[in-house]
């Protein structure tokens, strides 16, 4: 499992953040590109009661120009190469659309461009939550906590619930949550499994308690901006934090986990009689790997020497901790719990390739 920052790093940083982040929803209308020469993107909101400036992030551009329906490669184009052609389609457009935005900011940058329909389930208000209830949990290890530009993960592991999957190979159960503030996922609460031997971390998301991020149409008047802070946020979420905590307990129960460990076993009576090149080569091409993801899972695979499906999905969530981007880190975690729940048909195919 990829190593993150500390509780204590991650409860400053929310500290820090909630103090600096800020709402806004927005009429398009009142919504202004400007780009300079450098490629540089700045959002100017013209209204008298409550304009400004702000940087863009790489998300928001992405965000803003699917909301405008302009392909994000010639957005990119026109950013770098024709910044004054990119102006006036971005403001053509902003003028002539009807809705009204949420732009989420911090730090003088708007970082996200949503729906006024979006639901926010913030980081702090999530922990704030949830951090009582993980710490509850019998010896509870905090195995990995991170906050990326996009998602705040919380990693938790209780040794009080294990298995011994093979001789010397113990599994421990451990819970998942994952937050994006963005527009980038659901609220999710997922069963992880620990395997000690290795760190590896394997999230088993068919179990997963998910909460969209979409509400009611928020109230403003025509041609006003509504400005959102945190202490101003509509306290209804108390019935899905419930849940979140039933769930948190099911997920680490011996009964849910030893399912899961059960489909685990499964793969260790399956053998790569192919070749464990075409079979990475399947497995990528399936699930979308790049050409370094899959040279790494392969390595992985070889230097195990287990070349069976459990060795596989054991290369997928070690190759886990090889990866930079967190993110992407806990989408191998999470393809190991997509592996396990292939059937007999489609793990033969990975297992015949040649």
């Amino acid at each position: 499992m990829k190593s993150g920052r500390t509780l204590v790093d991650l409860a400053q940083e929310l500290e820090r953040q909630l103090a600096t982040k800020q709402d806004l929803v927005v009429p398009s209308s009142l919504l202004r590109c400007h780009t300079d020469d450098g490629g540089h993107c700045r959002m100017l909101i013209d209204a008298q009661d409550g304009g400004g400036e702000y940087g863009i992030t790489d998300l928001a551009r992405r965000q803003l120009a699917e909301k405008l329906k302009i392909p994000f490669a010639y957005f990119e184009r026109m950013r770098a190469d024709q910044p004054d052609l990119l102006d006036r389609n971005v403001n053509t457009w902003l003028q002539t659309d009807p809705e009204r935005r949420m732009l989420r900011t911090l730090d003088g940058q708007v970082r996200a461009v949503l729906s006024d329909r979006y639901r926010r389930l913030d980081h702090y208000d999530l922990a704030e939550h949830v951090l009582p209830l993980l710490q509850r949990l019998p010896e509870a290890r905090f195995e990995s906590v991170e906050l990326t530009e996009t998602r705040m993960y919380l990693k938790v592991v209780t040794p009080r619930v294990e298995v011994e999957i093979a001789p010397g190979d113990v599994v421990q159960a451990g819970i998942v949550i994952t937050n994006s503030e963005v527009g980038q996922g659901t609220l999710s609460v997922q069963p992880l499994v620990y395997r000690l031997v290795c760190r590896n971390g394997l999230i088993a998301s068919d179990r997963a308690l998910r909460k969209t991020h979409v509400g009611r149409i928020l109230d403003a008047g025509e041609g006003a901006i509504t400005v959102f802070r945190d202490d101003t946020l509509a306290a209804d979420d108390q019935a899905f934090f419930l849940k979140v905590r039933d769930v948190v307990e099911a997920a680490v129960s011996e009964a849910a986990f030893r399912q899961v460990v059960q489909k685990m076993q499964t793969t260790l009576a399956i053998k790569l009689t192919g070749d464990p090149v075409q079979a990475v080569e399947v497995l990528a091409n399936r699930y979308a790997l790049n050409e370094g993801e899959r040279a790494g899972v392969l390595r992985h695979l070889i230097v195990a020497g287990d070349l069976s499906a459990y060795g596989l999905v054991n290369a997928v969530t070690h190759y886990s901790q090889d990866v930079e981007d967190y993110d992407r880190a806990t989408e191998f975690e999470a393809l190991g719990g997509k592996l396990i729940e292939l059937s007999s048909r489609e793990w033969q195919e990975l297992a015949e390739a040649a």
